[in-house]
């Protein structure tokens, strides 16, 4: 190698180290801020660490003194009975009605004319789980119950249901009778006219209830039906009124039972229809020398299309032809009513019907009685109305009541 050749290489490796020294030389101030920015971090950890062992001890602290109200409470409750939960599962309610009617009697100097509170009733329910339940109506009569009193106290309800299968439920107790269109649904702001249709109140003969086990059901396409075992009327001896039969459940005989079925169609919008059939062995449970079986069909509509409303009923008994029946001529006692209605606003609405049904009242029977009943109801709410009707009678017997008039009342549910 010349001078020249390796003075030019001495000359190039000097110059390499000194580019290497001038990096490393650069770089090191980098790693000492790396350094200290770690160091930085270990010490936020374990502040950190310090904090959280704080926040572990007050946790402890809080949690010991949770336990210690915890045990106070239980030493309250244990000190005490048990409070019920029945509260959130407990039902109240109820209706009433005040009548005020006018009648005169055109074939005598006889007249109605009276202001009567003639119902003030309260429900109680309770759902004991989703599948059984209690009702119970209790009912006071015309304000005043009591010897030589115009009213009574009347336990109208008062059965359990239980939900034995899916749209299949069973209740025993003490329940309305499943037939014609007001026995079960008799709240005054469901009907048109002051006082319930005579029809149903005279031969069905509404409100009517007994005592014993019913099955009930809803199957297809808004079918359902009711299948009971209760107790029956119960006429005395010289009594042939289907009304007059009625025991309330108040120590009643039941030498004969009743057995009713009704099958009712809700299928279609804003339509009822309904048949009932009830059968009874002896109308006077054993109180005769000879046993006379009772029989009750009912059919009825209700259809409401727009503000046109039809409600329309026939009843009809067949009373064994036996010493009584025949006697008085009452082994039939039927009825039937038609009645159409226009609800002209939601506060507004009116209504026309007409009634015919076997008079008993009386030694004897007195034949038939048409009604014709013209009026108006004004809802204040749903669930309160002011009525006012007016109403005719003809009498098929000679001589018997024709009461013409009006009527006014106010009712209310909730």
């Amino acid at each position: 190698m010349t001078k020249s050749s390796l003075y030019k290489a001495s000359t190039f490796l000097l110059l390499s180290a000194a580019s290497v020294g001038a990096t490393a030389a650069a770089q090191t101030p980098n790693l000492e801020e790396m350094w200290e920015l770690i160091q930085q971090q270990q010490q936020e950890i374990e502040a950190l660490k310090a904090e959280a062992a704080i926040r572990e001890n007050q946790f402890l602290v809080v949690e010991e003194r949770l336990d210690d109200t915890a045990d106070a409470v239980v030493q309250v409750a244990e000190m005490r009975p048990p409070i019920s939960n029945a509260g959130g599962n407990t039902t109240l309610g109820g209706y009433g009605e005040m009548h005020y009617n006018n009648l005169e009697d055109q074939n005598s100097d006889g007249e109605k004319t009276e202001l009567d509170f003639h119902r003030f009733v309260l429900y109680l329910g309770h759902e004991f789980n989703e599948n059984t339940r209690f009702f119970s109506e209790l009912e006071l009569e015309h304000s005043l119950s009591g010897d030589g009193k115009p009213g009574e106290v009347e336990l109208e309800q008062a059965y359990v249901e239980h939900d034995y299968l899916n749209n299949h439920s069973v209740k025993a107790g003490l329940f309305l009778m499943p037939v014609g269109l007001m026995n079960e649904t008799h709240e005054p702001p469901t009907f048109y006219g002051v006082e319930r249709n005579p029809v149903e109140k005279n031969i069905i003969p509404a409100t009517w209830w007994e005592g014993g086990l019913a099955v009930t059901g809803r199957f297809g396409q808004g079918f359902s039906y009711d299948a009971t075992v209760t107790s029956g009327l119960g006429l005395e001896d010289g009594e042939y009124k289907i009304r007059d039969g009625r025991q309330k459940l108040a120590k009643a005989k039941a030498e004969a039972l009743a057995y009713t079925g009704r099958l009712k169609y809700t299928g279609a919008a804003g339509l009822e229809l309904g048949v009932t059939a009830q059968y009874q062995e002896d109308l006077y449970q054993d109180m005769l020398a000879e046993t006379i079986d009772a029989t009750l069909l009912e059919a009825h509509v209700s259809w409401q299309t727009g503000n046109f409303g039809l409600r329309a009923l026939y009843a009809r008994w067949d009373i064994d032809d036996a010493i009584n029946a025949i006697k008085l001529g009452a082994s039939e006692q039927t009825g039937w009513f038609i009645e159409p209605s226009w609800r002209i606003s939601d506060s507004w609405g009116v209504f026309a019907r007409y009634n015919e049904w076997n008079n008993l009242d009386g030694a004897s029977v007195d034949g038939g009685i048409a009604q014709l009943d013209l009026g108006v109801n004004y809802w204040l709410n749903p669930n309160v109305v002011f009525k006012l009707d007016f109403q005719k009678q003809e009498a098929e017997k000679r001589g018997a009541k024709e009461l013409d008039g009006f009527n006014l009342g106010v009712g209310y549910q909730f």
